[in-house]
């Protein structure tokens, strides 16, 4: 792989480079008989991943959280639990096979961490069925009840039975198994139906019913009430649901007619979902991609779900043909896929919801049309704060420079744009207008693989250039460049972010998105853009760290001044907040800072495998995690700097893939306003005692709660009634 900087730094001048130099022993320990590798100091990265799910999973045991919120949370957590598997598992299993004996940071080995991995989901598994059973409880209290089909009352019932015979019953392709007909393919995540039956000489035969994914899990069966003019409608309030699975299951003599059904008990088959993409050996990136994603279907099975009830027969066809070992299945009470609970969050039940918002825009932009912000962006930078802030000031500025005569050219990556994107519309229009539009579409962004290829075409036959991605590496930096002839010169006009361009997650996740037509800034951006698109194989950025190869020294030596600082008697504090915090090389560093009696604030969602609070050497360090209704997903690294602070934003998170395996892109916030701001943002999630939970050296997490006195402080809320107060000024 190719560094992208021209040094270590990936920068012509870096302001942290003198002060680091005038102290060489910054860069050494600051104990020396403190052994900074030792497995104790380290959390186990995927232990950690899991107990983020068990943070989520938290949110929906709640009661101060709207009941369909909490239903929410709870199928979030079975699809994270799903991709874990996929990914996490699969991938342990396969450096098992590999025999690798490589220890992780905590010191465990492939085979040690499976076993802890498997018995901690399958508790946290059973932990979110005894959250199912409170909340379907608490659901019937409020009309909605989810229903056995032996629960249905007579209405109910011929609802349901009319449901399976005009829709159901078409789709479903019961599959024998026998020396005639081979054992089925089960595809990834699917729910099936193992079905033990017996024919009219009593031989006992088994066979396949696969659920169908097209038709909703959750069949709706609510008693209707005609109006005047004849139209049905349901009863106000009022949902009645039957499992699809369960519906199926009571009509099998329908698929299997003169066989005597014995039993039947649902199962589900969780695939390794990695493509593995010999990139160098690819012809053609987007064809190679489209086969991985037909491979995917046929990963090797990492876990087989069934319920208590299910037969040893049933269960040794499944081990047998499935080729599992017993390890890999999980018992469930049912049902099975609770991720498909999601549904309900769709009912017009808005008592049960978060009260609705609207994500402000601000002034200047509020009072401006889309045309002006090229002259708001050469007075000042612009920082919004999604979803608190709108993310339409963006797409506006994209989809007014697509038809802007003075636009020559438009500059994208594209990590996870979605199904419906403007953003990714309004390049395809600019394309059509005559316009030079380059696009990197990554097309091994795990999951969105299909999606982007399809939009990778889409540009390519509108004549945009479209680039698939660097080779070896995931491009996942979010930068946009409008090339714009003004007069007779050529301005540039730069996005950065620290979420990708979706209007869906923008509503979502919170992510900073900065606008800014600042020379220096352009310049990195072209240089960036060249490097992707070409063989500029050392670019010199004056402000920009791009990786692999350059964030890291980049903020090493951020941090290292700061140790300075410190050992100078001087004030030091750094605050990072990002996703996951799982580098080996920047936790010690971190520690070396601690123990120089630098003030270190961690506010890290997700995989945190630094340990805090251990005596001698992390009693400076906090770490925090907040977990409410939007998904955090900023990044903002904060160095108080002697009284002169540097903010950076961008898209990279404290993770070895971040900062050797993929281009990233982290860059400083230099309006000084901005900055001021950001720092008041950070303030506002550290002094957050309602939704945020602080790591403890002993590896868990523990809840914080207002102090006798002290206000209650949930730093989203907080945001969002800040983003209220600037709709009432519009």
């Amino acid at each position: 792989m190719m560094a992208m900087g021209d040094d270590a730094s990936g920068s012509r001048h870096d302001p942290a480079d003198a002060a680091v130099e005038r102290d060489p022993r910054v860069a050494t320990s600051a104990a020396a008989d403190v052994d900074l590798n030792a497995p104790s100091l380290y959390l186990n990265r995927e232990i950690e991943l899991l107990k983020f799910q068990e943070r989520v999973l938290e949110e929906a045991e709640d009661p101060a959280n709207p009941l369909l919120e909490r239903v929410k949370f709870l199928a979030i957590v079975s699809s994270n639990l799903a991709e874990f598997y996929m990914v996490r598992v699969a991938g342990l299993r396969q450096m098992i096979d590999a025999c690798v004996t490589e220890l992780s940071a905590d010191g465990l080995t492939p085979r040690e961490q499976l076993r802890l991995v498997r018995k901690h989901a399958t508790d946290l598994l059973k932990r979110g069925r005894c959250v199912y059973q409170q909340l379907h409880a608490e659901l019937a209290k409020e009309g909605i009840r989810l229903l056995a089909y032996d629960e249905l009352d007579e209405e109910q019932r011929r609802i349901a039975d009319e449901f399976f015979d005009q829709t159901v019953f078409p789709v479903l392709t019961p599959l024998a198994f026998d020396p005639g007909r081979p054992f089925p393919h089960i595809s990834n995540l699917s729910l099936n139906l193992a079905v033990l039956l017996r024919g009219p000489d009593g031989e006992e035969h088994f066979a396949r019913v696969k659920v169908p994914r097209r038709l909703p899990r959750l069949v709706d069966v609510s008693a209707r009430q005609t109006e005047a003019g004849g139209r049905d409608v349901r009863r106000a309030r009022e949902h009645a649901f039957v499992w699809l699975d369960q519906l199926i299951a009571a009509h099998l003599d329908e698929l299997f007619p003169g066989m005597q059904i014995v039993e039947a008990h649902p199962f589900r088959v969780t695939r390794n979902a990695e493509m593995a993409i010999q990139e160098l050996e690819a012809d053609d990136l987007l064809l190679t991609i489209e086969e991985g994603l037909r491979r995917r279907r046929f990963g090797a099975v990492v876990r087989v779900t069934i319920t208590p009830g299910t037969p040893d027969a049933i269960r040794d066809i499944l081990l047998r043909n499935l080729e599992v070992d017993p390890e890999d299945v999980t018992v469930l009470d049912p049902p099975l896929g609770l991720s498909d609970l999601m549904a309900l969050t769709e009912l017009d039940r808005s008592d049960l919801k978060y009260p609705p918002f609207v994500p402000a825009i601000g002034e200047p932009l509020a009072s401006a049309d889309p045309g002006d912000y090229y002259a708001l962006l050469r007075e000042q930078d612009i920082l919004l704060h999604r979803p608190f802030e709108s993310f339409d000031p963006v797409v506006r500025l994209v989809q007014n420079a697509a038809f802007d005569p003075k636009v020559l050219a438009i500059k994208a990556t594209l990590y996870r744009v979605g199904r419906n994107a403007p953003i990714v519309q309004a390049l395809l229009d600019a394309a059509r207008e005559g316009k030079e539009v380059t696009a990197l579409v990554e097309l091994k962004a795990r999951f969105d693989e299909e999606s982007n290829i399809e939009w990778a075409r889409a540009l390519e036959a509108e004549g945009a250039h479209v680039i698939y991605g660097l080779i070896g590496l995931k491009t996942h930096c979010k930068a946009l460049l409008i090339v714009r002839k003004e007069g007779g010169r050529i301005r540039r006009y730069v996005h950065i972010g620290t979420g990708n361009y979706n209007t869906t997650t923008a509503t979502q996740y919170t992510d900073l998105d900065l606008l800014t037509a600042d020379e220096s800034v352009a310049e990195d951006a072209s240089q960036l853009f060249n490097k992707l698109t070409g063989y500029a194989l050392t670019p010199a950025f004056d402000v920009f760290s791009v990786s692999p190869g350059g964030i890291r020294p980049y903020l090493e030596r951020r941090i290292r001044r700061e140790i300075e600082h410190a050992r100078n008697g001087r004030p030091a504090h750094i605050v990072l907040k990002a996703n996951a915090l799982t580098d080996r090389q920047t936790i010690r560093l971190l520690y070396e800072a601690s123990m120089a009696g630098v003030r270190v604030e961690l506010i890290i969602r997700g995989i945190c495998c630094l340990r805090p609070g251990v005596p001698g050497v992390s009693e400076n360090i906090t770490v925090r995690s907040i977990v409410g209704r939007f998904l955090e997903h900023t990044r903002i690294y904060y160095f108080a700097n002697d009284g002169d602070p540097e903010v950076l934003i961008g898209s990279a998170d404290l993770m070895s893939r971040s900062l050797e395996r993929r281009v990233e892109l982290v860059a400083p916030v230099l309006d000084p306003r901005l900055k001021n701001r950001l720092k008041e943002v950070l303030d506002l999630y550290l002094a957050d005692n309602v939704k945020a939970r602080v790591l403890h050296a002993d590896g868990t997490y523990h809840r914080v709660v207002p102090g006798e006195g002290q206000p209650a402080v949930d730093a989203q809320t907080e945001l969002l009634k800040q983003a209220g107060a600037l709709l009432q000024k519009k």
